[in-house]
């Protein structure tokens, strides 16, 4: 469901990712692009939208949200009606959507009547409206919470466990009922499922990292409040499977309201809407009606399913918060991160960290590809790393516009070794897309191994899913692959026009 803003904004609590709006420059072919970069050292998790290391053995084990009591199937209507009407009797206006089952998303929000660009929907009242301010139907449990000052990410996932736990007695009973039995997310793979499906993808490494915070959040708050008031909160509720559960809910349907301060906030109702890439309209709380509305930037007939955004996402970023993959081309926010690094046989290593380490950034760093080419943080750390001595004046420059935090000039250019660091971006390019190549090859062929038939179909839609996203990744490589191609020809070409104007000159005077 909604856009999940990255951050945990934690104090005591391991630090989540930052999601919110990336600084903007321009891509290195005449095109623009939100740059991204995660630091390697530091796990993220999610503007919305979790320290301890997991092992493989860890994280073999599927959570085990068969015996949950609480949510539904991602695909039942079973607890749609009975949401409908405690919403429409809880004060939520009249709708013009329903929930039905749909081709896109198993279950979403579908007309019912004629709804006209530029129409304002849904009308939530901030009552029906899940924040760090809502009231807790076991109060004792809240108050804890905020004596100890928990960030608002882990103070809503124990929030959402709490009044889970206490079902029909909950305010929340009708919500939580018609929440997935078990969220789409990565949270969801086990350590051999990413390792299997998932090697080639930079995801992998995200999807390891969200799932040490997670847990690393949820050791951090037995260790320093759970495990001191046990009555509160029992370690048959308030567990990694229940905190695993509640973070997936939290990933993929989290919205930050710019309008509301850029409070998190679950909103019922609106989080049955689905993504589309082509869409650009948001959830947001609108002062004139006093509710989270929605405004369309298209037109729906009866029956069709309406959409929003999630924010401009790739097709990774999706996979990694809401378990799906758009379909191959569709999605034009689409890139593939890339991992480069400086070479320890470099004669100035040394001095190139330090000089990144000014910065914020590392001797090994990601960067984000698109379809159109690249940041020019990304040309900007190329040309470090082929940079030789006689540079070193230039190394504090290069690093410095290689950090996405830095407001020196991007933009820059180095004639005499652009043609190397070209050739550097393109090898890492090449070398992803061997790897790529390979497993795309070899997913045809793999061996399942599973004689259940619930597991079968679970192994079979988690490969195809990584298939799918393998397919978009490589396919951006693919054309970063025959631009920086092209460049580098270019560049040989005029070099050699060069030489041989100056042998023509040359003979002239023999």
């Amino acid at each position: 469901m909604a856009e999940a803003s990255r951050i945990l904004q934690s104090g005591f609590l391991p630090h989540f990712p930052h999601n919110s709006p990336s600084h903007r420059t321009t891509l290195h072919f005449n095109s623009s692009y939100t740059f991204h970069r995660r630091n390697n050292t530091t796990p993220n998790l999610i503007n919305i939208r979790c320290s301890s290391s997991i092992s493989a053995a860890e994280t073999t084990k599927p959570t085990k949200t068969e015996n949950f009591p609480w949510g539904c199937d991602i695909d039942s209507l079973e607890n749609a009606s009975t949401l409908q009407k405690w919403l429409s009797d809880s004060g939520l206006p009249e709708q013009k959507m329903g929930i039905q089952r749909v081709d896109v998303g198993e279950r979403g929000l579908v007309a019912l009547k004629n709804i006209r660009k530029g129409e304002k929907l849904l009308f939530v009242p901030p009552s029906l409206v899940i924040t760090a301010d809502s009231k807790w139907s076991n109060p004792e449990v809240g108050a804890v919470l905020k004596q100890y000052n928990v960030p608002d990410w882990p103070f809503l996932a124990t929030y959402l466990i709490s009044e889970a736990s206490l079902m029909k007695y909950s305010r929340w009973s009708n919500y939580i009922s018609a929440l997935p039995r078990q969220p789409y997310s990565l949270l969801y793979w086990t350590r051999s499922e990413l390792d299997r499906y998932l090697e080639a993808s930079q995801i992998r490494e995200r999807a390891i990292e969200r799932i040490n915070n997670v847990t690393g959040t949820y050791n951090d708050l037995r260790l320093r409040i759970f495990s001191k008031h046990p009555d509160l909160f029992p370690e048959e509720i308030f567990n990694i499977e229940t905190f695993n559960w509640s973070f997936g809910i939290l990933f993929s349907r989290l919205v930050r309201l710019p309008s509301m301060d850029g409070r998190v906030a679950l909103v019922p109702w609106a989080d049955m809407l689905n993504h589309n890439c082509e869409v650009e309209t948001f959830l947001d709380y609108d002062k004139s009606s006093q509710g989270i509305v929605f405004t369309t930037d298209r037109a729906y007939q009866p029956g069709e399913q309406v959409f929003i955004s999630y924010g401009r996402k790739s097709n990774g970023e999706l996979l990694l918060s809401y378990g799906f993959v758009p379909r191959e081309g569709t999605n034009p926010s689409d890139s593939v991160e890339l991992s480069f690094s400086l070479k320890k046989s470099d004669k100035c290593y040394k001095e190139k960290v330090e000089a990144l380490k000014k910065h914020g950034l590392s001797a090994s760093e990601c960067f984000p590809i698109q379809v159109t080419g690249w940041p020019l943080e990304l040309m900007a750390f190329a040309y470090l790393v082929v940079s030789p001595p006689s540079m070193s004046r230039q190394f504090e420059e290069m690093s410095a516009a290689a950090s996405n935090k830095s407001t020196s000039k991007k933009d820059m250019k180095y004639p005499e070794i652009e043609e190397k660091a070209l050739q550097f971006i393109l090898d890492s390019c090449e070398s992803s897309i061997s790897k790529y190549s390979k497993f795309l090859q070899a997913s045809g062929e793999m061996d399942l191994d599973i004689t259940n038939p619930k597991q079968l179909n679970r192994r079979v839609f988690l490969k195809q899913l990584a298939v799918d996203l393998c397919t978009s990744e490589r396919r951006i490589l693919f054309r970063s692959q025959y631009i920086l191609r092209r460049r580098l020809r270019d560049i040989r070409s005029g070099e050699l026009k060069a030489l041989n104007l100056f042998d023509g000159f040359r003979n002239l005077f023999k």
